[in-house]
């Protein structure tokens, strides 16, 4: 069975004062319907490397949850964890799917820049895109967008009122999207089969 690591929030807890690393047991419910072994990853940036040699995934997925921090948030180390994850990647050739601020951080590290949005948390949304997402409707949580794709982005659909919604990084197997499949209720088959797709792939 591939292996899928995935990573999770920072979750601060003041009555323990501690620092929590924590995910919607959806995601991993969603990796497993997939039919991955789901792996979660630890925000220990000094240790991530030494993870993924041990673990050798085949595919990772960067989740939703927190602000980056160069636009307010308050988890540098998941930042660093997501950014080491995706250079690994690209070294390695394992494919990445970010949602949410998965694909904020996907988006960051390829020079984009993000900004604040209204109207995009707990709505819906319908998408114009590519023949993959063009029609579909989709989960929106997230008050921050890509503002522009730069370079080495793809833009791959934009919602009604044309924020990016969906990427792709150019001659890459780095995906991003802003929805959250796991929150869906049956999971979606075009997500699954999306997922599929990305980390089925023989690298």
């Amino acid at each position: 069975m591939k292996k899928v690591i995935y990573t999770q929030r920072v979750e601060l807890v003041e009555s323990y004062g501690e620092r929590r690393d924590c995910a919607d047991v959806e995601i991993a419910r969603l990796i497993w319907s997939c039919g991955f072994l789901p792996i979660p990853v630890n925000n220990v940036p000094g240790r991530v490397q030494t993870f993924l040699e041990q673990v050798r995934p085949d595919g990772m997925i960067l989740t939703g949850g927190n602000d980056l921090s160069k636009y307010g948030g308050s988890a540098p180390e998941r930042d660093e964890t997501e950014k080491k994850i995706i250079e690994y990647g690209m070294e390695n050739n394992i494919p990445v799917y970010g949602f949410c601020r998965g694909m904020q951080m996907i988006a960051d590290h390829f020079g984009a820049e993000l900004a604040r949005v209204e109207k995009h948390v707990a709505v819906r949304h319908r998408l114009e895109g590519n023949a993959l997402w063009n029609g579909r409707i989709v989960n929106s949580f997230h008050n921050m967008a890509v503002k522009a794709a730069t370079d080495d982005l793809m833009i791959e659909a934009v919602s009604e009122d044309g924020v990016i919604e969906a990427l792709k990084v150019k001659g890459r197997e780095i995906y991003g999207t802003m929805w959250h499949p796991e929150r869906e209720s049956p999971f979606q088959v075009q997500d699954i089969q999306f997922i599929q797709q990305i980390f089925a792939k023989e690298g």
